[in-house]
């Protein structure tokens, strides 16, 4: 009986950390590629809404330089054409 209250304790915890360690809900987001990440905000009535990209930034510091992120923010649309593709793929709303 304890063996058996033992093992099922044991995988609950080990199920309950999968859980903790399972990455958040992304509605409305892509990572990777070219980018950190790439998020869409909600539509707004007249059919645009705000991308934000994160890329990585360099700082100098001394004799050496590290990375951070940056991000970027531009309206999107319909009706608006964006030459830059790295912004602007897909030209559509990213829904999760």
């Amino acid at each position: 009986m304890n063996r058996c209250i033992a093992g099922g304790s044991a995988a609950l915890v080990m199920a309950a950390g999968v859980i903790a360690l399972a990455p958040p809900a992304s509605a409305g987001c892509l990572y990777g590629g070219p980018v950190i990440s790439k998020c869409d905000g909600p539509i707004q009535p007249d059919g645009t809404w705000q991308r934000c990209i994160g890329v990585i930034g360099w700082v100098n510091s001394g004799l050496s330089s590290h990375q951070v992120p940056v991000k970027q923010c531009d309206s999107m649309g319909p009706t608006q054409t964006r030459w830059d593709f790295v912004f602007a793929d897909p030209p559509a709303h990213i829904d999760g």
